[in-house]
């Protein structure tokens, strides 16, 4: 959400409120430390206004995994960071940093978002453009619900084979309205389906299924982080394409 609103809000299609207040609905609280030119937390409203007038032109989101840093440029400070949640946000300033969010809670009622800023590299991170991350999700969907399906995993978890089965027909349909004004709709919909595949693939991870053999079960693995990675590399080229967009 920070990347998808913080990229409307640079490229004129929203104001900074408009930003805030939506990232805000969708997370909670959010608040910001490290950021250059601020000494302590400041709110991320303040933390954003601060990066603008430091020079910032635009976010890029990462989304890195074991064996897979996706989007980061390091240094392995930052990488380690990413990688302990899965997720960073680039913010292009003539000295690059990344923000790294983490669970907020305050007392027994308070749970936002803490954004910690770190050194980033200048370096272009390895990331797919939207076309090329749009097609490979088509097919990776394809070849992981083949997979599964000669796995019999309609058998033990139909709830996977028929939202699989769903969301491959749905591909090319997917409504527009899952990122921010600004963006392609080919964006809209890559972002909209990869982030609903993102939470089946998450529970189908957690369960290695029924009466599988360790072979089976191995393909089934296979396939599922063979489809997590391409959904992650669909939701970065979806988030970041407002930048391709802008030039």
């Amino acid at each position: 959400m920070l990347v998808a609103w913080g990229n409307a809000w640079l490229t004129g299609h929203v104001g900074l409120d408009e930003a805030v207040d939506a990232v805000e609905h969708a997370g909670g609280p959010q608040v910001a430390v490290g950021i250059p030119g601020e000494t302590e937390e400041v709110p991320l409203r303040r933390g954003l206004g601060a990066l603008r007038i430091a020079g910032l032109t635009g976010l890029r989101l990462a989304l890195p995994a074991p064996g897979d840093p996706l989007g980061l440029p390091g240094p392995a400070s930052l990488n380690t960071a990413a990688l302990e949640v899965g997720e960073a946000v680039l913010a292009a300033l003539p000295t690059p940093v990344a923000l790294v969010p983490a669970e907020d809670r305050r007392g027994s009622s308070y749970v936002g978002v803490r954004w910690t800023a770190h050194e980033a590299l200048r370096a272009v991170p390895d990331a797919p453009m939207l076309p090329e991350a749009d097609h490979a999700l088509s097919m990776t969907l394809r070849e992981a619900t083949e997979t599964l399906l000669r796995l019999d995993v309609a058998c033990w978890r139909p709830e996977l084979a028929d939202a699989l089965a769903t969301l491959r027909e749905l591909h090319h349909r997917e409504p527009v309205g899952g990122l921010a004004p600004g963006y392609p709709p080919r964006a809209h919909r890559v972002a909209a389906l990869a982030g609903r595949l993102a939470i089946v693939v998450e529970l189908a991870l957690r369960d290695e299924g029924g009466a599988l053999t360790a072979t089976e079960a191995a393909r089934r693995r296979e396939a599922l982080n063979t489809l997590d990675r391409a959904v992650r590399r669909a939701q970065v080229a979806a988030y970041n394409s407002a930048l391709e967009c802008a030039r």
